[in-house]
């Protein structure tokens, strides 16, 4: 290594001169907390743990802390060897794992010596001997399974880092204890995660239920802690107190930096919605069921109108209407709901009409020939029809969600995604709450109106049709066996039939 061992040396003993010189890194005070404690090898200072605020650059002091790791331990013949994981592999690969790329692009020497890949960081010149691994585990294997994340991982000198983990499961974390189990010349433990999930995960365990173990550093955005992390923007963090107060779980898990006292749950995993989307039915699993649309209603700026379809366990794809400035807004809402009518046939319309915004388009739907079909007014913050939930916001995820995990085939729609997996909950006083909207927009950078407009349509539960000219109907006539998606009476289809058009198209 070109560096004088001595440098090396220095390095190693103190990480924070090396995030400095190295990777021109400054850490803050709690940082540098962490960088200090790095190098020792006290029985109580093998695992380490960084509970943490949102947003206080524990992913970045955990990458630097690899990154000294690979650069300045070893021996001639005993390179060092590390494992690096996450929540999940999408985690891993969009935030632990390119933040190394990050800082080593900021060092000549680390570009020279080490090269990174989208799965290992290693040496040039010792590439099987001399690494980092990104590696992740199942989330759906069992626990025995999810015990062998780390399996096989003994060497001299060796580090384990677990990003994320409030939501890792304790036989991940137990995998990840193996590399103490032979002998060594140095080894770490290294996690840190948001504490929002308590009884069975990797954080929870470290900070509460095995304590003796491992050495902590609890990091808070309160504005009234003078060791406050200087990251977290102080006006916004009295803002979310001031609204929500300190005993709200988002506040303690995202501002404060403290355990909630109820654990914060995604309501799906982006496996989840994957598979959904994957996933394909026949036509008599969802044909008997009511016709949904979903009207999430935005007026002006960047927030679109989505109209979302759905019947029974058959999501299709939405609408979105973007509205012009001094255009008019209802008018326009209220033509696409009764476009979509005279096309699909919805039987129950479910409008967003918790900000006002809906009044207008609702008064002309309502006073328009629907025939038997419904218009249903939705405020999000009334109190849901079962009292295990907070408000009608909570009731419509919760059973919107499970309907995702328990057979519903969703669109490949390119912003539901990230939509569906963002919005998490928790309980206040014995009921179910969700997530703040505005917490989920600050997350993926944009109102959910997709997912809104979906979980609308679970309002009230599902129910048969009421279509006089039903599937069966269609089918012994020997027409179509699509909806009447794309119906136009100025087509040859609509007096011929086809069966080449796409169902739900509105």
């Amino acid at each position: 290594m070109r560096p004088a061992a001595t440098t090396l040396k220095r390095w190693r003993e103190n990480p924070a001169a090396f995030a400095y010189e190295v990777c021109h890194f400054e850490p803050d005070v709690s940082q540098r907390d962490f960088l200090s404690v790095f190098p020792s090898q006290e029985p109580e200072k093998l695992r380490m743990y960084l509970q943490a605020c949102t947003g206080s650059g524990k992913t970045a002091v955990l990458s630097i802390a690899a990154l000294n790791f690979i650069s300045c331990y070893g021996g001639q013949f005993d390179h060092p060897r590390g494992l690096c994981t996450s929540i999940t592999g999408a985690n891993l690969s969009a935030n632990l794992w390119p933040e190394l790329a990050n800082w080593q692009r900021r060092s000549e020497w680390l570009q020279k010596e080490f090269r990174w890949t989208a799965t290992r960081f290693s040496s040039v010149r010792y590439p099987d001997t001399w690494f980092l691994e990104a590696r992740a585990w199942a989330k759906k294997a069992n626990p025995e399974e999810q015990g062998r994340t780390f399996s096989g991982l003994h060497a001299p000198f060796v580090l384990v880092i677990i990003d994320e983990c409030g939501d890792v499961p304790v036989p991940v974390l137990r995998s990840a204890e193996q590399i103490f189990s032979t002998q060594y010349r140095w080894a770490k433990l290294a996690e840190g995660g948001n504490p929002t999930s308590l009884e069975g995960f990797a954080l929870y365990q470290a900070a509460i239920k095995a304590k003796h173990l491992w050495w902590g550093l609890r990091i808070t955005g309160d504005p009234d802690d003078p060791r406050r992390c200087s990251r977290i923007k102080i006006d916004n963090a009295r803002e979310q107190i001031r609204l929500y107060g300190r005993d709200d779980p988002w506040v303690k898990a995202t501002i404060l930096g403290e355990f909630p006292d109820a654990a914060i749950n995604s309501l799906l995993g982006s496996d989840e919605v994957q598979a959904a989307i994957e996933r394909r039915l026949e036509l008599d699993t969802y044909s008997w069921a009511q016709k949904r649309l979903g009207v999430d209603v935005s007026r002006f700026g960047n927030d679109p109108t989505i109209l979302f379809p759905r019947q029974g366990l058959r999501a299709f794809p939405p609408v979105t209407m973007r509205h012009k400035r001094n255009s008019p807004v209802s008018v326009n809402i209220a033509g696409r709901v009764l476009l979509a009518r005279q096309r699909w046939n919805w039987e129950l319309c479910t409008v967003d009409a918790t900000g006002g915004w809906a009044a207008g388009a609702r008064d002309i739907l309502v006073t328009s020939d629907l025939g038997d079909a419904q218009i249903l007014d939705i405020q999000y913050h009334a109190p849901a029809p079962d009292r295990r939930y907070k408000n009608m916001r909570a009731y419509m995820h919760w059973h919107g969600s499970q309907w995702v995990k328990n057979g519903g085939w969703l669109p490949n729609s390119p912003n539901l995604p990230a939509e569906l997996t963002a919005t998490t909950y928790s309980y206040i006083g014995g009921q179910m709450v969700m997530e703040p909207k505005e917490r989920v927009q600050a997350k993926i950078g944009r109102s959910p109106n997709e997912a809104d407009a979906f979980y609308q349509t679970f309002a009230l539960p599902d129910m048969p049709t009421n279509m006089e000219d039903g599937w069966a109907a269609k089918l012994s006539r020997g027409r179509s066996h699509h909806a009447d998606t794309e119906f136009d009476p100025y087509r040859d289809e609509a007096v011929t039939g086809r069966a080449d058009m796409d169902d739900g198209e509105i």
